[in-house]
């Protein structure tokens, strides 16, 4: 069919070549032996209805290459696989994508099909199959990996047993499938198209003897980030947490070295210690960073926080920018106290890293404590915001005079203290907001 497509178009295109070449050929003659007027003008008539068709023809010519195109592109690729002959004398093997069921759910998979010759030590060899995947894209060699019971990923293998092979030397005539693997089970190196490479070995039950290998490559576009990517967006999330510790140490114009040993020693133990390709020239490095980092901002420079924040949106998942704040906010207690702006900073990071609100304050109540804070924003302290009605903030600050009311007898002093200073910032609030929240309702 395509090739008629083809043959077509090729006539079309003959066609109209030769019309072009006659039609000038046509046009020079007559011009050179110098025909009288009438027969000039009756030349001229016939070159017009000749232009014509061929005009025709280009529109007919484009039409046919645009139906071909379409055509073409309704025919599915072919498997190569399939359509290459297979060599029985071997053992080949080949994967394709399908999915698979299970009580009411489907998730993709890929199946293993094997075809060819298997030789035995003897009649009736009970065999397995053992199946492993190589992530071999631009020269690479990164197993594909699975979970397992834990919190750790292993290189992928499975083992499937085959039966008893009913001859010394099997020959499977056709494409038999031996196992079918779940997608969601494997982790794949990267994200995106990748190239991989199946490596089946079928080995003796009885001994464990390998009875022979075969290899193929397949493609699989895999949507998700792979291990590689993770750990690459782990270590650079590391980084970019140490820029915002800087700059909130910085944020009131002012780097005290209880802050700048904090960041630095953070740095070493997460960068460096926990990352398996750290070596002396890593930490030289590192240093090197860190100095310049500090220059930076004691020359009073500035961080774009917000983009930063964007970025580690993309990269880390939500727990690691809670680290991230976290981190942060023992910086901003590092020298004593909270100063406005390490506080306004630490508010705006929390909301451009897009982490819950109302945790990000248990989490500054439990790390800066009321007394550390040089201004007292009261609504960040305590969780009031502008769109709640007099009802809501007068309940809000109920709620949190219960909860502060029942520390004031606790065994630790320091929280005894705490509770106090609250349970009078909270009195405060009641007369200034609720007060505020009437006149608004008046006006």
């Amino acid at each position: 069919m395509e090739m008629t497509g083809y043959l077509i178009l090729l006539s079309v295109i003959l066609a109209v070549s030769a019309g072009v070449i006659f039609s000038g050929v046509f046009d020079r003659r007559f011009t050179w032996i110098g025909l009288p007027a009438r027969m000039t003008r009756k030349g001229s008539a016939c070159w017009s209805q000749f232009a014509e068709w061929i005009d025709k023809l280009r529109l007919l010519v484009i039409s046919l290459q645009s139906q071909i195109a379409s055509f073409r592109s309704k025919i599915p690729d072919e498997d190569p696989s399939s359509s290459k002959p297979v060599d029985m004398g071997i053992l080949s093997c080949r994967v394709s994508k399908s999915e698979f069921q299970e009580n009411d759910k489907t998730c993709d998979a890929l199946n293993v099909e094997i075809c060819g010759t298997i030789q035995a030590p003897k009649d009736g060899c009970q065999a397995s199959i053992t199946i492993s995947f190589l992530d071999v894209t631009d020269g690479s060699s990164s197993p594909v990996q699975t979970w397992t019971d834990g919190p750790k990923m292993i290189a992928f293998r499975r083992r499937v047993e085959l039966g008893r092979l009913p001859q010394q030397i099997t020959v499977l005539s056709e494409w038999t499938a031996v196992a079918q693997i779940r997608v969601d089970k494997l982790v794949f190196a990267r994200k995106g198209k990748r190239n991989l490479l199946l490596d089946a070995s079928i080995s003796s039950a009885d001994n464990d003897e390998e009875l022979i290998r075969t290899r193929c490559t397949f493609t699989y576009d895999n949507p998700a980030h792979g291990y590689l990517d993770l750990q690459e967006n782990a270590e650079r999330t590391k980084v970019l947490a140490v820029a915002l510790a800087f700059a909130v140490s910085a944020a009131d114009d002012e780097l005290c070295d209880g802050e700048i040993e904090l960041i630095e020693n953070w740095a070493r133990d997460n960068i460096l210690q926990n990352s398996d390709r750290a070596s002396e020239k890593d930490a030289q490095k590192l240093e090197k960073v860190l100095s310049r980092t500090v220059a930076f901002f004691r020359d009073g420079n500035k961080l774009d926080t917000c983009r930063i924040c964007k970025e580690i949106v993309e990269l880390a998942p939500v727990a690691q920018r809670y680290d991230i704040l976290d981190l942060c906010m023992y910086v901003a207690r590092a020298d004593g106290f909270v100063a406005a702006e390490e506080s306004a900073l630490l508010k705006d990071l929390a909301g451009w890293l897009e982490v819950d609100a109302e945790k990000f304050r248990l989490m500054m109540e439990k790390v800066l404590p009321i007394h550390m804070h040089e201004v007292k924003d009261v609504e960040s302290i305590l969780g009031l915001t502008s769109d709640m009605s007099r009802e809501k903030v007068r309940q809000h600050l109920n709620k949190e005079y219960s909860r502060w009311n029942a520390r004031v007898t606790n065994a630790d002093p320091h929280i005894q203290s705490q509770a106090d200073q609250m349970l009078k910032l909270i009195m405060e609030a009641r007369g200034q907001y609720t007060a505020e929240k009437a006149l608004t309702i008046d006006n």
